[in-house]
């Protein structure tokens, strides 16, 4: 992808922040029905890959959160209002990175568990449709929060991006893995799959805790 120009005028650039703002708030509203969505689908299904996904889209609801607030001190108090915000940013980046480690163990666990007492996963066409929606929204999505990264020059919105195309990876492994387990019914199946996404999951974390989510 061509990298765009950086934005240097204050009227241009308040302009193009205010379009960071809007694709945050379409973060936090898709978020908010994933993380639910998820989590309800994969305890009705007993599916632990469903409800990892849910849990790690929580995760990022909190980065868009954070995000949003941090462009709209920018909006309100202009490039002086960033200081404050780069603290939150800081804070809530090793927090997130701590909170996907956790995630990690957790699925890593509860697989060895599903394994060992050979657990099967019901099929759930609430968790293949939000995959579905997931798996071919987020790559626009983040398309478009690397384009207004790049001409703000926010790091900040880079490693959010990050987290939106994770989002998009994950989708498809889930998609996969609640595909198959609807047409093989295969025991085995949904504990194999979410260790899968523990390596996606890992990296999120130790990128967040280097400080990837830092400001500018």
């Amino acid at each position: 992808m061509e990298r765009m120009s950086v934005i240097q005028a204050p009227v241009e650039r308040n302009r193009v922040v205010r379009t960071a703002l809007r694709l945050e708030i379409v973060t936090i509203l898709w978020m908010i029905i994933e993380a639910g969505a998820s989590i309800v689908a994969g305890l009705g299904a007993r599916s632990l890959l469903l409800v990892a996904f849910g849990i790690d889209s929580g995760i990022e609801l909190i980065s868009a959160i954070v995000l949003f607030w941090r462009f709209k001190r920018e909006t309100v108090g202009g490039l002086a209002g960033i200081e404050t915000t780069e603290k939150l940013e800081r804070k809530a980046s090793r927090i997130g990175g701590w909170l996907l480690y956790l995630l990690s163990a957790y699925v890593v666990i509860q697989a060895a568990y599903g394994l060992i007492s050979r657990h099967s996963a019901e099929k759930s066409w609430l968790g293949i449709g939000i995959a579905i929606v997931a798996a071919s929204g987020m790559p626009f999505l983040a398309k478009a929060k690397l384009r207004i990264a790049d001409q703000i020059q926010s790091r900040a919105l880079r490693a959010d991006t990050m987290e939106t195309v994770t989002c998009g990876y994950l989708a498809w492994v889930l998609l996969a893995g609640l595909v198959v387990n609807a047409l093989t019914h295969w025991w085995w199946l949904d504990s194999v799959a979410s260790l899968a996404i523990v390596p996606l999951l890992l990296r999120e974390a130790k990128e967040a805790l280097n400080g990837s989510c830092c400001g500018e």
